[in-house]
Order: structure tokens, then sequence, then C-alpha cells
């Protein structure tokens, strides 16, 4: 069971960012997209962070966020975002779906790793 769920279309973004939890010594699993990361939230109850990225194909991640907290009525995970994405518009809508933090990149885990303990408990 993983502890941590890295959701990114990118595979080298998704590598370094599990490659560095993986070193901090987390649990990580990973997910191509929206899509993908809803199916394997839904097969691992043991994930407790999501580190989304917001521009995907198939499913975005907004979009995912708020399947997460709605179809799925979970409203335990914590969920950030990891994305080239500043629009206020945007930061907005995930607040408003239950997100808790917004990380624009490129990825620093020296700088977040602290609040990432804090949210996986």
């Amino acid at each position: 069971m993983a502890q941590i769920l890295v959701v990114d279309d990118s595979a080298t973004v998704r590598n370094e960012v599990s490659g560095f939890l993986s070193n901090q010594g987390f649990d990580v699993a990973t997910a191509e997209d929206g899509k993908d990361g809803l199916d394997k939230l839904k097969a691992d109850s043991g994930i407790k962070l999501v580190i989304s990225d917001v521009n995907m194909p198939n499913m975005d991640g907004l979009t995912m966020v708020e399947k997460i907290r709605g179809e799925m009525g979970n409203s335990a995970v914590n969920i950030i975002m990891l994305t080239t994405e500043s629009d206020p518009r945007m930061k907005e809508r995930g607040k408003a779906a239950g997100v808790k933090g917004w990380i624009v990149k490129p990825f620093n885990g020296d700088a977040v790793v602290g609040g990432i303990k804090k949210l996986v408990g």
C-alpha cells in the first residue's frame, strides 16, 4: 500500500518526485493522468497524500480532485497540486475542491518535504 500517489503526465516529473519521496522513506505510487490517478486511489485505501499536476490529457488534475471529493466522497486524502499553472482562478477552483497546497514547478523536494511529512502523518 502506497502512502503517496504522484500524478503527472510527464514521466520525468513522476520519476523525479517519486524518486525523491522514496529516498525520504515514503512508499510511492505513480499515475499518468487524472483518470489513472483516480483508479489507483480507488484501488489503494492506504494513500494519504496525492501530489498532482493540473494540465494532463484524459482527465486534468482539478477534475480528478473534484471526483475524489464528490463521486468518491473521500475527504480524508490530502491533495497538493504540483504544476506550472499559476492562474488565480485555477487556484481558487482547487481550494474550493479541497486542495491543501499549490506548488509551482519545478519541484524542490527539500523545500516541501516537511509539509509533506505533516500531511502523510
